[in-house]
């Protein structure tokens, strides 16, 4: 009969397959599994845990990146790859989504949790979109309402996706991180490096076309580079979202442009005609034209 885990063991599971990423480990290897599993987020489930399941002196020897090289040397054969996030094996992708929504739960995994923030703001807009826009953190107005960009910077950032031709609702909007950093200052490396995985993981379940990163905290974080905006705008980078996979195969990345962060242009207007070249840039790889002028 089909077998399901206990609640217990999927927390058990998914907090070692989290401490195996944090190491930067994300290719695990089994055996196949006797019993089919009930449905096919319990078979990655099921696989990880077999996974897990080595030899005690392999796993006291070896690390666990040369202990899962050797059982896959030592049985090539019946070797399989499994997934490291259980979102990976879950074909819809507000339900993939909502997996990760789940597991980041209330979050506490950095300092922002402790520093006045109302509640976690994760993402919103189309879950399969070929368009997706990515801020640096949520403000005052994010903050209260629980979704990114509804303060004046996103009410400028809807402006200018439905002079691209689009509304918000046909889009994916998030943020670097997901709580609102103090007075707003600038999400320190360390928040953005613990938070930003599961934006990777989303971006792999959403698999956009074109992702549009807004401002250089964003870009910076994405491209993992440390360069001006001046020199970050005007191009399109190939990308692919670290330690996260897409459900679907023939997803092998996508493109990824920088502009000006929404807010900025509040402060100076003078960059709008800046980024609306970067936006034309975007519309261009993505066959989008601009609405008709209204009369």
């Amino acid at each position: 009969m089909p077998r399901t885990l206990a609640p217990e063991l999927r927390d058990a599971v998914a907090a070692r397959v989290r401490y195996y990423n944090e190491l930067g480990i994300y290719d695990f290897y089994r055996r196949p599994v006797s019993a089919p599993a009930a449905d096919a987020q319990d078979a990655g489930i099921a696989a990880t845990v077999a996974a897990l399941d080595l030899q005690p002196e392999v796993r006291e020897d070896m690390s666990p990146r040369k202990a899962a090289v050797a059982a896959r040397s030592a049985e090539p054969e019946r070797t399989l790859h499994v997934v490291a996030h259980a979102e990976e094996v879950v074909s819809d992708p507000a339900r993939a989504l909502q997996v990760i929504r789940e597991d980041l739960g209330d979050c506490k995994r950095c300092p922002l949790h402790r520093q006045g923030r109302k509640q976690i703001v994760f993402g919103v807009g189309d879950p399969a979109t070929d368009l997706m826009f990515v801020g640096e953190g949520p403000g005052a107005d994010e903050d209260q309402q629980g979704e990114p960009f509804v303060g004046r910077a996103g009410q400028l950032l809807n402006n200018m996706i439905k002079a691209m031709g689009v509304t918000r609702e046909q889009v994916y909007i998030a943020n670097i991180v997901k709580c609102r950093p103090p007075q707003n200052r600038t999400p320190e490396r360390e928040e953005c490096d613990t938070c930003s995985p599961f934006l990777m993981r989303q971006i792999a379940v959403v698999k956009p076309k074109v992702i549009v990163a807004l401002g250089a905290t964003a870009a910076k974080t994405l491209l993992a580079m440390n360069s001006s905006m001046n020199q970050l705008r005007g191009r399109f980078y190939d990308f692919q979202p670290t330690g996260a996979r897409s459900s679907d195969p023939e997803w092998q990345g996508c493109k990824l442009a920088v502009t000006y962060h929404p807010a900025f242009l509040l402060r100076d207007p003078r960059q709008k005609g800046e980024a609306w070249k970067d936006l034309q840039m975007v519309m261009k790889e993505l066959g989008l034209k601009p609405p008709p002028a209204s009369r």
